[in-house]
């Protein structure tokens, strides 16, 4: 591995893959918590949305990138980043296809569903759940407007970029009794495609191999 190869490895979670007719594909991950406009401790594993958007805009505008692999084990973190992730990987013109590898909680969820096309592995899992805040809130009423705007902005964003309606997805963010002494919903591998968030179930062999075939698509292949 190339000295450059290893440090964006290590520092931002990114490398170059060899993709059809030797095309570069950059693989991203994002793991931990998503980290938004306040930095998290030194000992929690983050992914800085301020190192993300650069990397997505360099794949957009690069002639040398073909594709795109996300690959994500994320439990979530600041709603604001992650929309803008999210917003970002829908808006690359260059084939994308995401794979959960272990959890895809909260506001990863949008991260997932972004792509062109997403897989998750059999034992991976979304947690789906009302937005929070964290820290001192006023319980105003303009305070739970404000909740429910960016609640609405999530299931308005996973709806228009999956097969799950915007109502069934509010159903599953409001269910009770399934997660001890809160409200929201677990769902295991096939049956986040089951629910229609995610189109199918695999590992990174078929997550590639998809992302050949849109590649190829995209631009013709000898």
């Amino acid at each position: 591995m190339q000295e450059n190869q290893k440090d964006n490895l290590f520092d931002l979670g990114q490398m170059y893959l060899t993709g059809p007719d030797d095309r570069k594909i950059l693989l991203l991950s994002v793991i931990g918590e998503i980290e938004g406009h306040e930095n998290l401790s030194s000992s929690s594993k983050t992914t800085k949305y301020e190192h993300v958007l650069p990397q997505l805009a360099y794949v957009e505008n690069s002639p040398e990138i073909a594709g795109l692999l996300l690959v994500e084990n994320s439990i979530g973190g600041d709603c604001s980043a992650g929309l803008a992730i999210g917003e970002m990987i829908a808006s690359i013109s260059k084939p994308v296809v995401s794979l959960v590898i272990g959890d895809s909680h909260s506001i990863g969820v949008p991260l997932a569903v972004a792509a062109d096309y997403s897989y998750i592995v059999p034992s991976g899992t979304m947690v789906i759940h009302p937005v929070r805040m964290n820290g001192m809130v006023i319980g105003a009423q303009q305070t739970y407007d404000y909740f429910k705007m960016i609640q609405d902005r999530i299931l308005r964003f996973v709806s228009d970029h999956s097969r799950i309606s915007k109502e069934r997805m509010e159903e599953l963010m409001m269910a009770t009794g399934i997660l001890n002494r809160d409200v929201g919903t677990v769902l295991v591998g096939e049956e986040t495609i089951e629910e229609g968030i995610i189109d199918e179930v695999g590992g990174i062999s078929h997550a590639l191999n998809k992302l050949y075939e849109l590649i190829c698509q995209n631009q013709s292949c000898s």
